[in-house]
Protein backbone atom coordinates (compact mmCIF):
# COMPACT_ATOMS: atom_id res chain seq x y z
CA UNK A 1 0.00 0.00 0.00
CA UNK A 2 3.11 1.95 -0.65
CA UNK A 3 1.01 4.95 -2.89
CA UNK A 4 -1.79 6.08 -0.95
CA UNK A 5 -5.61 5.73 -1.65
CA UNK A 6 -8.93 6.86 -0.14
CA UNK A 7 -10.28 3.85 1.81
CA UNK A 8 -14.00 4.01 2.64
CA UNK A 9 -14.68 3.03 6.01
CA UNK A 10 -17.69 2.33 7.67
CA UNK A 11 -18.32 2.47 11.63
CA UNK A 12 -15.38 4.70 11.88
CA UNK A 13 -16.32 5.48 15.13
CA UNK A 14 -16.15 2.24 16.28
CA UNK A 15 -14.12 0.71 18.32
CA UNK A 16 -12.49 -1.37 15.78
CA UNK A 17 -13.61 1.52 13.02
CA UNK A 18 -11.56 4.30 14.68
CA UNK A 19 -8.34 2.05 15.71
CA UNK A 20 -8.41 1.16 11.41
CA UNK A 21 -8.96 4.52 10.36
CA UNK A 22 -6.01 5.39 12.55
CA UNK A 23 -3.84 2.62 11.31
CA UNK A 24 -4.61 3.53 7.43
CA UNK A 25 -3.70 6.88 7.83
CA UNK A 26 -0.84 6.65 9.97
CA UNK A 27 0.13 4.37 6.22
CA UNK A 28 -0.47 7.57 4.46
CA UNK A 29 -3.86 6.53 2.89
CA UNK A 30 -6.78 9.02 3.02
CA UNK A 31 -10.08 7.83 4.85
CA UNK A 32 -13.72 8.24 3.95
CA UNK A 33 -15.62 7.49 7.03
CA UNK A 34 -19.12 7.18 7.53
CA UNK A 35 -20.88 6.38 10.80
CA UNK A 36 -24.06 6.70 12.13
CA UNK A 37 -23.08 7.09 15.42
CA UNK A 38 -25.71 4.46 17.18
CA UNK A 39 -26.88 5.50 20.69
CA UNK A 40 -26.58 1.80 20.89
CA UNK A 41 -23.66 2.73 23.46
CA UNK A 42 -22.68 5.65 24.98
CA UNK A 43 -21.66 7.93 21.47
CA UNK A 44 -19.61 10.29 23.68
CA UNK A 45 -17.08 7.88 23.45
CA UNK A 46 -17.67 8.10 19.63
CA UNK A 47 -17.42 11.72 19.60
CA UNK A 48 -13.94 11.40 21.39
CA UNK A 49 -12.71 8.53 19.22
CA UNK A 50 -13.44 10.89 16.03
CA UNK A 51 -12.12 14.02 17.24
CA UNK A 52 -8.96 12.38 18.15
CA UNK A 53 -8.96 10.97 14.57
CA UNK A 54 -9.51 14.55 13.40
CA UNK A 55 -7.22 16.00 15.45
CA UNK A 56 -4.50 14.01 14.29
CA UNK A 57 -4.83 13.66 10.92
CA UNK A 58 -7.12 16.80 10.09
CA UNK A 59 -6.17 16.36 6.01
CA UNK A 60 -6.85 12.75 5.73
CA UNK A 61 -9.86 12.31 7.34
CA UNK A 62 -13.26 13.24 6.03
CA UNK A 63 -15.80 11.94 8.23
CA UNK A 64 -19.95 12.05 7.34
CA UNK A 65 -22.62 10.88 9.64
CA UNK A 66 -24.66 8.83 8.36
CA UNK A 67 -26.60 5.47 7.91
CA UNK A 68 -25.50 2.59 5.20
CA UNK A 69 -29.08 1.96 5.25
CA UNK A 70 -29.49 4.86 3.43
CA UNK A 71 -29.31 4.22 0.03
CA UNK A 72 -29.58 7.77 -1.61
CA UNK A 73 -26.83 9.03 0.75
CA UNK A 74 -24.62 6.17 0.67
CA UNK A 75 -24.39 7.37 -3.41
CA UNK A 76 -23.84 10.78 -3.20
CA UNK A 77 -20.93 10.23 0.02
CA UNK A 78 -19.47 8.08 -2.65
CA UNK A 79 -19.27 10.20 -5.25
CA UNK A 80 -18.20 13.09 -3.39
CA UNK A 81 -14.78 11.05 -2.78
CA UNK A 82 -11.93 13.38 -4.65
CA UNK A 83 -10.44 10.26 -6.30
CA UNK A 84 -12.25 7.04 -7.21
CA UNK A 85 -12.96 4.60 -4.12
CA UNK A 86 -11.42 1.14 -4.93
CA UNK A 87 -11.04 -0.17 -1.78
CA UNK A 88 -13.37 -0.81 1.05
CA UNK A 89 -13.05 -1.78 4.62
CA UNK A 90 -16.80 -2.17 6.05
CA UNK A 91 -16.90 -2.70 9.73
CA UNK A 92 -20.22 -0.75 10.27
CA UNK A 93 -22.87 -3.16 12.09
CA UNK A 94 -25.23 -3.33 14.97
CA UNK A 95 -23.13 -5.93 17.09
CA UNK A 96 -23.37 -8.29 20.64
CA UNK A 97 -25.28 -11.44 20.39
CA UNK A 98 -27.82 -10.12 23.90
CA UNK A 99 -29.16 -6.96 22.08
CA UNK A 100 -30.17 -9.05 18.96
CA UNK A 101 -32.52 -10.74 21.48
CA UNK A 102 -34.06 -7.54 22.11
CA UNK A 103 -34.27 -5.32 18.98
CA UNK A 104 -33.54 -8.01 15.70
CA UNK A 105 -35.29 -5.96 13.24
CA UNK A 106 -32.17 -3.34 13.62
CA UNK A 107 -29.83 -6.69 13.26
CA UNK A 108 -31.49 -7.19 9.74
CA UNK A 109 -31.76 -3.56 8.46
CA UNK A 110 -27.54 -2.60 9.57
CA UNK A 111 -26.02 -5.94 8.99
CA UNK A 112 -27.59 -7.23 5.49
CA UNK A 113 -29.38 -4.16 3.78
CA UNK A 114 -26.42 -2.14 4.85
CA UNK A 115 -23.89 -4.48 4.15
CA UNK A 116 -25.46 -5.07 0.58
CA UNK A 117 -26.13 -1.28 0.02
CA UNK A 118 -22.40 -1.44 0.05
CA UNK A 119 -21.38 -4.24 -2.28
CA UNK A 120 -24.26 -2.24 -4.69
CA UNK A 121 -21.44 0.56 -4.86
CA UNK A 122 -18.91 -1.26 -5.16
CA UNK A 123 -20.24 -3.18 -7.51
CA UNK A 124 -21.00 -0.27 -9.91
CA UNK A 125 -17.61 1.84 -8.99
CA UNK A 126 -15.15 1.41 -12.13
CA UNK A 127 -11.62 -0.24 -11.35
CA UNK A 128 -13.10 -1.60 -7.98
CA UNK A 129 -9.89 -3.42 -6.20
CA UNK A 130 -11.29 -5.15 -2.98
CA UNK A 131 -14.09 -5.13 -0.49
CA UNK A 132 -13.30 -5.90 3.47
CA UNK A 133 -15.73 -7.07 5.66
CA UNK A 134 -16.06 -7.76 8.94
CA UNK A 135 -17.75 -11.25 9.86
CA UNK A 136 -17.47 -12.76 13.50
CA UNK A 137 -16.92 -16.37 15.26
CA UNK A 138 -20.40 -16.52 16.13
CA UNK A 139 -20.80 -17.61 12.78
CA UNK A 140 -19.82 -21.14 14.12
CA UNK A 141 -22.50 -21.39 16.51
CA UNK A 142 -23.31 -25.11 17.43
CA UNK A 143 -20.19 -26.58 16.10
CA UNK A 144 -18.29 -27.90 18.97
CA UNK A 145 -15.03 -29.29 16.94
CA UNK A 146 -12.24 -27.07 18.60
CA UNK A 147 -10.49 -24.80 17.54
CA UNK A 148 -12.84 -22.94 14.86
CA UNK A 149 -11.45 -23.65 11.19
CA UNK A 150 -12.75 -21.78 8.08
CA UNK A 151 -13.81 -25.23 6.99
CA UNK A 152 -16.18 -26.01 9.59
CA UNK A 153 -20.25 -25.51 8.73
CA UNK A 154 -21.71 -22.23 9.85
CA UNK A 155 -25.14 -23.16 9.36
CA UNK A 156 -26.21 -23.77 13.24
CA UNK A 157 -25.97 -19.77 14.28
CA UNK A 158 -26.95 -19.75 17.69
CA UNK A 159 -28.01 -15.96 17.40
CA UNK A 160 -29.58 -13.37 14.86
CA UNK A 161 -26.47 -11.42 14.95
CA UNK A 162 -24.32 -14.82 13.99
CA UNK A 163 -27.22 -15.26 11.27
CA UNK A 164 -26.72 -11.55 9.69
CA UNK A 165 -23.01 -11.77 9.73
CA UNK A 166 -23.82 -15.31 7.79
CA UNK A 167 -25.54 -14.02 5.28
CA UNK A 168 -22.96 -10.77 4.65
CA UNK A 169 -20.92 -13.76 3.72
CA UNK A 170 -22.91 -15.33 1.46
CA UNK A 171 -23.78 -12.13 -0.45
CA UNK A 172 -19.97 -11.35 -0.81
CA UNK A 173 -19.98 -14.46 -2.46
CA UNK A 174 -22.64 -14.34 -4.63
CA UNK A 175 -21.05 -10.59 -6.05
CA UNK A 176 -17.46 -12.37 -6.18
CA UNK A 177 -19.66 -14.72 -8.51
CA UNK A 178 -21.57 -12.71 -10.55
CA UNK A 179 -19.36 -9.62 -10.62
CA UNK A 180 -16.35 -10.29 -9.79
CA UNK A 181 -15.90 -8.02 -6.74
CA UNK A 182 -12.63 -9.78 -4.84
CA UNK A 183 -14.41 -9.99 -1.49
CA UNK A 184 -12.51 -10.41 1.94
CA UNK A 185 -14.24 -11.54 5.20
CA UNK A 186 -12.68 -11.60 8.33
CA UNK A 187 -14.15 -12.93 11.42
CA UNK A 188 -13.44 -11.33 14.65
CA UNK A 189 -12.54 -13.38 17.62
CA UNK A 190 -13.45 -11.60 21.17
CA UNK A 191 -11.63 -8.22 20.42
CA UNK A 192 -10.82 -6.07 23.29
CA UNK A 193 -8.34 -3.00 24.20
CA UNK A 194 -8.16 0.79 24.38
CA UNK A 195 -11.15 2.98 23.38
CA UNK A 196 -13.25 -0.44 23.70
CA UNK A 197 -17.06 -1.05 23.62
CA UNK A 198 -18.85 -0.37 27.04
CA UNK A 199 -21.18 -3.43 26.32
CA UNK A 200 -18.15 -5.72 26.34
CA UNK A 201 -17.24 -7.89 29.32
CA UNK A 202 -13.90 -6.29 30.32
CA UNK A 203 -15.57 -2.80 30.32
CA UNK A 204 -18.48 -3.58 32.25
CA UNK A 205 -15.75 -5.53 34.75
CA UNK A 206 -13.64 -3.12 35.15
CA UNK A 207 -15.94 -0.24 35.73
CA UNK A 208 -17.91 -2.28 38.13
CA UNK A 209 -14.87 -3.52 39.90
CA UNK A 210 -13.72 0.35 40.68
CA UNK A 211 -17.30 1.10 41.66
CA UNK A 212 -17.77 -2.04 44.24
CA UNK A 213 -20.55 -3.49 42.56
CA UNK A 214 -20.26 -7.40 41.65
CA UNK A 215 -19.39 -8.42 38.05
CA UNK A 216 -22.21 -10.62 36.34
CA UNK A 217 -20.01 -13.99 35.42
CA UNK A 218 -22.55 -16.45 33.21
CA UNK A 219 -22.15 -20.05 32.79
CA UNK A 220 -21.02 -19.74 37.11
CA UNK A 221 -17.54 -18.67 35.13
CA UNK A 222 -16.76 -21.85 33.28
CA UNK A 223 -16.06 -20.09 30.20
CA UNK A 224 -13.33 -19.92 27.63
CA UNK A 225 -12.89 -17.73 25.52
CA UNK A 226 -10.17 -16.67 22.41
CA UNK A 227 -9.89 -13.01 23.58
CA UNK A 228 -7.81 -10.82 20.26
CA UNK A 229 -6.30 -7.68 21.53
CA UNK A 230 -7.62 -4.79 18.91
CA UNK A 231 -4.17 -3.75 17.80
CA UNK A 232 -3.56 -7.25 16.29
CA UNK A 233 -7.61 -7.49 14.67
CA UNK A 234 -6.14 -3.75 12.55
CA UNK A 235 -3.17 -5.85 11.25
CA UNK A 236 -5.01 -8.40 10.60
CA UNK A 237 -7.49 -6.34 8.55
CA UNK A 238 -4.56 -4.09 6.86
CA UNK A 239 -2.74 -7.35 5.80
CA UNK A 240 -5.90 -9.00 3.91
CA UNK A 241 -6.35 -5.25 2.31
CA UNK A 242 -3.37 -5.89 1.01
CA UNK A 243 -4.24 -9.24 -0.64
CA UNK A 244 -7.47 -8.92 -2.55
CA UNK A 245 -8.49 -12.59 -3.51
CA UNK A 246 -7.93 -13.88 -6.77
CA UNK A 247 -9.77 -16.81 -8.60
CA UNK A 248 -13.20 -17.59 -10.46
CA UNK A 249 -15.07 -16.51 -7.53
CA UNK A 250 -12.12 -13.93 -5.48
CA UNK A 251 -13.85 -14.06 -2.21
CA UNK A 252 -12.04 -15.11 1.11
CA UNK A 253 -12.54 -15.58 4.84
CA UNK A 254 -10.09 -15.90 7.70
CA UNK A 255 -10.06 -16.40 11.39
CA UNK A 256 -8.70 -13.45 13.23
CA UNK A 257 -8.17 -14.42 17.16
CA UNK A 258 -5.43 -14.76 18.79
CA UNK A 259 -5.24 -18.69 19.05
CA UNK A 260 -5.69 -18.88 22.53
CA UNK A 261 -8.50 -19.74 24.66
CA UNK A 262 -8.60 -18.36 27.65
CA UNK A 263 -10.51 -19.29 30.69
CA UNK A 264 -12.82 -16.44 31.76
CA UNK A 265 -11.53 -16.65 35.50
CA UNK A 266 -7.77 -15.67 34.11
CA UNK A 267 -9.24 -13.14 32.29
CA UNK A 268 -10.47 -12.03 35.40
CA UNK A 269 -7.89 -12.48 37.38
CA UNK A 270 -5.57 -10.50 35.01
CA UNK A 271 -7.86 -7.49 35.38
CA UNK A 272 -8.10 -7.45 38.86
CA UNK A 273 -4.04 -7.45 39.35
CA UNK A 274 -4.10 -5.08 36.73
CA UNK A 275 -6.78 -2.70 39.14
CA UNK A 276 -5.32 -3.28 42.13
CA UNK A 277 -8.75 -4.67 43.36
CA UNK A 278 -10.51 -7.77 43.81
CA UNK A 279 -13.89 -8.46 42.08
CA UNK A 280 -17.23 -9.63 43.53
CA UNK A 281 -18.67 -11.93 41.68
CA UNK A 282 -22.62 -12.63 40.74
CA UNK A 283 -22.17 -16.12 39.56
CA UNK A 284 -24.99 -16.90 36.98
CA UNK A 285 -26.37 -19.33 34.23
CA UNK A 286 -25.10 -19.07 30.94
CA UNK A 287 -27.02 -16.68 28.95
CA UNK A 288 -29.23 -17.37 25.27
CA UNK A 289 -27.40 -17.17 22.49
CA UNK A 290 -23.68 -17.75 24.04
CA UNK A 291 -21.65 -20.72 23.13
CA UNK A 292 -19.17 -22.30 26.18
CA UNK A 293 -15.65 -21.81 24.13
CA UNK A 294 -14.33 -20.30 21.54
CA UNK A 295 -10.99 -20.64 19.93
CA UNK A 296 -9.48 -19.79 16.76
CA UNK A 297 -7.36 -21.79 14.29
CA UNK A 298 -5.64 -19.15 12.32
CA UNK A 299 -3.31 -21.17 10.12
CA UNK A 300 -4.84 -19.82 7.18
CA UNK A 301 -4.58 -15.84 7.89
CA UNK A 302 -0.78 -17.20 8.89
CA UNK A 303 -0.19 -18.78 5.86
CA UNK A 304 -2.02 -16.43 3.28
CA UNK A 305 -2.11 -12.73 4.91
CA UNK A 306 1.18 -13.49 6.32
CA UNK A 307 -0.11 -12.39 9.63
CA UNK A 308 0.09 -13.49 13.56
CA UNK A 309 -1.18 -11.63 16.79
CA UNK A 310 1.34 -10.28 18.76
CA UNK A 311 -0.48 -9.11 22.09
CA UNK A 312 -1.33 -11.78 24.82
CA UNK A 313 -3.93 -10.90 27.19
CA UNK A 314 -1.13 -9.75 30.28
CA UNK A 315 -0.21 -7.00 28.43
CA UNK A 316 -3.76 -6.23 26.51
CA UNK A 317 -5.53 -5.76 29.55
CA UNK A 318 -2.88 -3.48 31.40
CA UNK A 319 -3.27 -1.70 28.21
CA UNK A 320 -6.74 -1.36 28.35
CA UNK A 321 -6.58 -0.73 32.28
CA UNK A 322 -4.48 2.36 31.75
CA UNK A 323 -6.20 3.58 28.56
CA UNK A 324 -9.50 3.34 30.84
CA UNK A 325 -7.82 5.40 33.86
CA UNK A 326 -6.62 7.98 31.81
CA UNK A 327 -9.38 8.43 30.00
CA UNK A 328 -12.19 8.27 32.82
CA UNK A 329 -9.73 10.29 35.36
CA UNK A 330 -9.97 7.43 37.59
Amino acid sequence: MSNSNTIFLTGAAGFIGFHTARALMTQGHYVLGVDSISPYYDTALKYARLQLLKDEFPDQFIFVKGDITDRPLMEKVWASATKPITKVVHLAAQAGVRYSLENPYEYVSTNVMGHLVLLELARHQKGFQHFVYASTSSVYGANTELPFSEDHSTDQPMALYAATKKADELMSRSYAHLFKIPATGLRFFTVYGPWGRPDMALFIFTKKILAGEPIPVFNEGKMKRDFTYVGDIVAGILAALNRAPQGDVPHRVYNLGNHKSEPLMRYIGLLEESLGKKAVYNMMPMQAGDVPESFADISRAQAELEWTPKTNIDQGIKNFVEWYKSYYAV
